[in-house]
């Protein structure tokens, strides 16, 4: 048995002129959470539809769960889950329901369904809800909900697209709990998402992907790293304060300090956060410096897609439509 989950090589999808793959690579180790991060129009969506086999790419080779994507995809379908954007639920009926139909679309039988649904209840914490109707559930609770439904067949291998759009912190935080506990128990998660701190949070690698190709791969913390690892920022109250706070950043910095002039801000990459932080703004206190905010920052999602895309994740370039 192979250790890769899932295999792409040199993927491409063309819709007319445009390519929203473009010779895409990926692997997946088996057991693991696997990021696919970019902005919108990168191709996330389009790469997790073909590999799913709802779309038919162009060139290029697939596997996923050991079995060839183009020359049988009913055995891909077997094996694999599904949870798009939007959770794909009946609000008219209950959660109970709504899995058991679930089950029955996929030839369990009345009675299998049921028992199956009573064990997704249990697994995703939705057993107080779960005779309740959807059209009262949180959005947390809807996605939970939806991911037991992509989970009816205990897949192998569990595609997620942006699963946590649209969630508060609350519910963000109870889907990446059930991610967790499901990559625990054995299941391999492709999670595309726009958030770093989601893929910092769940993915052991992440792919990066731009205008149809992946651009970088590596852990949460080697990606972080392209963009010079933590910074201390200093905001000034008046210009004139603005060369004392950059000489004070320079004594602790490990980059030359970069300056805002209009936004009246310093900033540098540092390596020990907490010392660097303490020194500057003792130095600004005795200097009597006014200091209107100081802090140290970690590499954002648009810190990490300014480096390596040259543009930032609000850049919006909607993917093509099957």
């Amino acid at each position: 048995m192979t250790e890769y989950a899932v295999q792409a090589q040199a993927l491409e999808k063309r819709y007319g002129e445009k390519r929203a793959l473009d010779g895409f690579d990926l692997t997946v180790r088996r057991g693991t959470v696997h990021g696919l991060l970019g902005p919108n129009g990168a191709g996330k969506t389009t790469a997790v539809r073909s590999l799913a086999t709802l779309l038919k790419f162009d060139a290029g080779q697939a596997r996923v769960a050991g079995i060839d994507v183009a020359r049988e995809p009913r055995r891909v379908r077997r094996r694999i889950g599904l949870t798009g954007q939007y959770a794909a639920v009946d609000e008219l009926l209950t959660g109970r329901q709504n899995l058991e139909m679930f089950g029955r679309l996929f030839h369990l039988g009345g009675r299998r369904a049921a028992l199956r649904a009573a064990e997704l209840l249990e697994r995703f914490d939705l057993v107080d809800a779960a005779d309740k109707g959807v059209d009262g559930y949180s959005g947390g609770m809807r996605r939970r909900l939806d991911l037991a439904a992509s989970m009816i067949l205990a897949p192998d291998v569990l595609f997620l697209d942006e699963p946590t759009t649209g969630l508060d912190p609350r519910g963000r935080g109870e889907v990446w709990k059930a991610v967790r506990e499901l990559v625990a128990e054995g299941t391999t998660v492709l999670l595309t998402t726009q958030y770093l701190e989601e893929a910092d949070q769940l993915a052991s690698r992440i792919t990066v992907i731009d205008q149809g190709r992946a651009i970088a791969d590596d852990t949460p913390d080697g990606l972080k790293s392209t963009v010079g690892g933590d910074r201390i920022e200093v905001v000034v109250g008046t210009p004139a304060d603005l060369p004392a706070a950059v000489a004070a950043v320079a004594r602790v910095a490990e980059s030359v300090p970069e300056t805002e002039e209009t936004e009246r801000r310093v900033h540098a990459t540092v390596k020990d956060r907490v010392a660097a932080l303490t020194e500057v703004a003792r130095t600004l206190q005795d200097q009597g410096i006014s200091v209107e905010d100081i802090g140290l920052r970690r590499p954002s999602l648009d810190d990490v897609f300014l480096r390596l895309t040259g543009h930032r994740t609000e850049t919006v370039n909607t993917e093509a439509k099957a």
